[in-house]
């Protein structure tokens, strides 16, 4: 299997190499395969923590 760039696919909800679907259904890079396993789950994190910083500038403004 390839090394280095891994990528989740959104359309078939799996891990795939670089040589996958476009990039327009999948999340990615990701430097290896257990990471790009957790794809959703990073991006869950992320969306979070934004969202979070988003309440927290709104409330500096008051």
């Amino acid at each position: 299997m390839p090394r280095g760039r891994w990528y989740f696919c959104l359309k078939h909800r799996q891990v795939e190499p670089k040589a996958g679907c476009r990039a327009a259904e999948r999340l990615g890079p990701y430097p290896d395969q257990e990471t790009a396993a957790r794809a959703l789950e990073i991006a869950a994190e992320r969306t979070q923590a934004a969202d979070e910083a988003d309440v927290r500038w709104e409330d500096d403004e008051d």
